[in-house]
């Protein structure tokens, strides 16, 4: 059986092998299948932010000026793609090498936490959402874009089929969920809307004063 540990450590080999070609690789694909949606996050961001999984920063050029941002990547490789877009856009950012699953940041330290297209690969992602919750001031609110599982048969019958061959390989879901979790960690849901036949959504939560 394979470890959380184990697992943890397989992905970060995986994004850090992934890292200089992913700009590249995913660009059009955020184009088709994510239009706006980084865009979206941004706008909604406010105050202390927490970018999960920040992975080469793609979600930087979308904040506004007075966010300051934090950012958490497991892959050094990926992490160090980040920081130069940071400088690039000069933009201070406060980096750290970390797992979204275990966040070393105090309680109710940050006002927003965002997650871009990754919980469909971290391991536990209910983990990873409880740990955005603890970190959250009451009040906070978090901010999620992912694929999941479609609302049409046949795409999720392609889904299923396509994940017997990227969960073995990169530890990539498909058929994932994320809303049920959120809901279970006790945020209060304010927006979430379904795109893309259902396999694309956008999630926007706040943690109870």
């Amino acid at each position: 059986m394979t470890t959380a540990p184990d697992q943890t450590a397989r992905a970060r080999r995986v994004w850090d092998k992934a890292a200089p070609s992913y700009d590249r690789q995913i660009a059009l694909l955020e184009k088709l299948q994510f239009g706006g949606g980084r865009e979206w996050l941004g706008a909604r961001a406010r105050g202390r932010t927490l970018d999960v999984a920040i992975g080469t920063g793609r979600n930087l050029p979308h904040y506004p000026p007075d966010v300051a941002v934090t950012g958490i990547e497991l892959s050094p490789a990926m992490l160090a793609i980040a920081r130069q877009r940071a400088v690039d856009l000069g933009r201070t950012v406060d980096l750290h090498e970390g797992d979204a699953e275990r966040l070393p940041f105090a309680a109710a330290s940050f006002d927003t936490a965002v997650c871009a297209l990754s919980l469909c690969t971290i391991p536990d992602p209910a983990a990873a959402i409880r740990e955005m919750h603890r970190v959250l001031i009451p009040g906070g609110q978090l901010l999620l874009l992912d694929h999941i599982r479609s609302t049409w048969p046949p795409v999720h019958a392609a889904q299923w089929l396509l994940e017997r061959i990227t969960v073995p390989s990169a530890g990539e879901h498909f058929t994932r969920r994320q809303l049920p979790l959120v809901q279970a960690a006790g945020f209060d849901i304010v927006e979430a809307e379904r795109l893309k036949a259902g396999t694309v959504e956008r999630i926007h939560a706040i943690k109870p004063d």
